[in-house]
């Protein structure tokens, strides 16, 4: 091995030499890169190198030559009058051995780690990126590699034809990688996607030659504004008036224009045909593959191409033949209806809701095709996503007609839904916060009421909604409930929480905590029932969080001694968990660190204590010595630290944990 890198090492020495003859390194800096290059090659050559050590060199090589041509660019310049400074710039300036090492022996390492590792796609794909940088003409070697490792890989297909489209510019070896890409992989919806881009595409420069030359006009790109302003002129011809000066040049200039449309025809003829050739044969080699004929759909609106509308006819019979029990497709399917390039506000009133009640005949005919709950989500979501284009719970003012026509008849298809049995938690949830946002609290506490205690009894989703509307419902005309009130919804709250676990119902509890901070008989109350339902909890690591959430709000309102008599309380309950223990820990520890001697001990009993419980922990053991190091003395740390190899029995942990000390 030595020998090796002995040997590798050498090779180095004219380049090492140029550098220091060309000023751009001193002798101290090459000694420097001496040690890091035997460094990087002796890890390179031990039995078995790693992935990042092949990285990590690569990184260093790069940075070097970039420093490298930082500096031959930095050179001052000398002035003309002096012979000998012009001729020492030109010779600095002159391409030399160093200017090419630096690129051979990164693609050298290159090609060591991808043989290392033949599999690892992401290193092949960085390999590729770098040779196309630094175009050093290795690219169609490494290409030709890649694909007999990979052929299984739809990107290495697209990447390489993409090389030779756009580099090479050769459109008939792109055509042969993309089929030969389609046989071995007739199932990747990314590479019929980009086949079909890249013919449309080399049409589209076809045109734009044409256009260039003076031989034709336009692209097969759909400009839509163009449309529309043909459209409005068409509808509105008695507006405009001829001039009778040009009445002389209008054969001529329709004769023109005939012979450039046909010329125009063609390629869009051409385009069609691609487009249907790709998409049958798409479709036969993906036939249940909607997101596919979802992507064909979207390029065709995106291109202006001959008989378009009837292509478009075709593809969308297709997929109602193929997909109509499919409630994503009726969602997309009616989300069309709505797309247009305006935004709503540029729209008339009439526009948008011609386009809504197109929609909802698509999602009412989806109903009668799929009635599920998956379909009457996507209905009732995409009515919503009208009523509060913004999401979440903005209260509706002064809506718009086509707005209340929308809130009306998405209170009709919830009604439709309840009926229906369909009626899942996120719709409900949804139906709610409907009536919230329309300031109807009264119609939203009932229904609530009627959900949580009918068939959703077990939400706890719709549980912390109605409470949230019952705490809007007391606090709407004070600020400050009356006792009746605060009783009410504190019996509320104990139902629920008794009812769920502690990790279930974390929301709740927040919520509770929060609304009774200030109430200190109903915040006892509640540490009780806290107190019984950890207790139910023994063993659960996650619902030890809620101690610790009730001792945070006790130290920010009551200070430290409380926050200690409370933590102590939850301590005593059977096997507390780490979570509990750690909070406790670094609530001593922050106040131990300002000079609090007394903290220090408690922290030192609570870690004591932890560790009687959860003595492999290897962090726990960890967090005490670095408590010890930072506020203890070297006596205590170190007899942490042998007490820690002593009880750990794993051998991993024992050598990782010197590290950290």
């Amino acid at each position: 091995m030595a020998d090796v890198v002995q040997y590798r090492m050498e090779r180095m020495v004219d380049e090492l030499d140029d550098l220091e003859r060309r000023g751009l390194f001193t002798r101290r800096e090459i000694s420097e890169i001496v040690k890091q290059r035997r460094k990087f090659e002796y890890r390179l050559k031990r039995p078995s190198p790693l992935k990042q050590d092949y990285l990590a060199y690569i990184e260093y090589e790069t940075q070097l030559d970039t420093l490298r041509r930082l500096r031959k660019k930095s050179v001052p310049r000398e002035t003309e009058d002096d012979e000998k400074a012009a001729k020492k710039k030109r010779k600095r300036t002159k391409k030399s051995a160093s200017d090419f090492a630096g690129v051979a022996r990164v693609l050298e390492i290159y090609r060591l780690a991808v043989m290392r590792f033949k599999g690892d796609i992401e290193l092949w794909f960085r390999y590729l990126e770098f040779c196309r940088l630094r175009k050093n003409g290795r690219m169609k070697k490494v290409l030709a590699q890649v694909i007999r490792f990979h052929p299984k890989v739809p990107g290495v297909w697209i990447y390489a034809a993409a090389w030779e489209f756009d580099h090479n510019l050769n459109v008939t070896g792109a055509r042969a990688l993309m089929q030969n890409g389609l046989r071995v992989c007739p199932t990747s919806e990314d590479l019929w996607v980009e086949y079909l881009r890249m013919e449309l595409t080399y049409l589209n420069k076809l045109k734009a030659r044409k256009v260039a030359l003076g031989e034709d006009m336009g692209t097969l790109v759909r400009d839509r504004r163009e449309a529309d302003e043909k459209q409005w002129i068409n509808e509105n011809k008695d507006l405009f008036m001829p001039l009778e000066e040009d009445k002389g040049s209008v054969d001529e200039s329709n004769f023109e224009n005939m012979e450039s449309k046909k010329k125009l025809d063609l390629f869009r003829e051409q385009g069609l045909r691609v487009l249907q050739t790709i998409y049958s044969g798409a479709v036969e080699a993906i036939p249940s593959s909607f997101s596919l004929r979802q992507r064909f759909f979207e390029i065709l609106e995106g291109t202006d191409l001959a008989q378009s509308e009837d292509m478009r006819k075709e593809i969308l019979s297709d997929m109602k033949r193929d997909f109509s029990a499919d409630p994503e497709y009726w969602d997309w399917l009616a989300r069309l209806e709505m797309t247009d390039n305006k935004s709503t506000q540029e729209m008339s009133e009439n526009i948008v809701l011609s386009q809504m009640q197109k929609a909802v005949q698509v999602y009412e005919e989806a109903l009668e095709n799929v009635p599920s709950a998956k379909m009457l989500d996507q209905y009732t979501k995409f009515l919503t996503d009208i009523i509060t284009p913004n999401g979440g719970e903005t209260k509706v003012s002064e809506p718009s007609s086509h707005i209340e026509h929308c809130i009306s008849h998405l209170l009709t298809v919830y009604e439709k839904a309840e009926a229906m049995g369909c009626l899942t938690e996120d719709i409900a949830c949804r139906y709610i916060s409907l009536y919230l946002q329309l300031g109807r609290l009264d119609e939203a506490r009932k229904l609530a009421e009627k959900l949580c205690s009918g068939t959703h009894s077990d939400s706890i989703q719709l549980w912390l909604l109605r409470v949230s509307v019952e705490v809007r419902c007391v606090t709407k005309n004070s600020v400050s409930p009356s006792k009746a009130d605060m009783l009410s919804i504190f019996e509320l709250l104990r139902s629920i929480l008794t009812k769920f676990s502690v990790s279930e119902a974390e929301s709740l509890w927040l919520m509770a905590l929060k609304f009774f901070a200030n109430q200190k008989h109903y915040f006892e109350k509640l540490v009780e029932i806290s107190l019984i339902s950890v207790a139910k909890d023994v063993g659960s690591e996650y619902g030890f969080s809620l101690p610790s959430a009730i001792i945070n709000f006790v130290l920010q309102k009551d200070g430290i001694q409380y926050a200690r008599e409370m933590y102590k309380r939850f301590l005593a309950l059977p096997r507390p968990g780490l979570v509990l223990y750690r909070n406790c820990i670094e609530l001593e520890s922050n106040l131990a660190s300002v000079g609090d001697k007394n903290s220090l001990v408690n922290a030192r009993k609570l870690f004591e204590s932890a560790l009687a419980t959860y003595d492999q922990n290897t962090e726990l053991w960890r967090d005490y010595y670095s408590m010890e190091t930072k506020l203890g003395t070297s006596e205590t740390a170190t007899a942490v630290y042998w007490r820690a190899r002593k009880t750990l029995r794993d051998s991993a942990a024992l050598t990782v944990l010197p590290d950290a000390l």
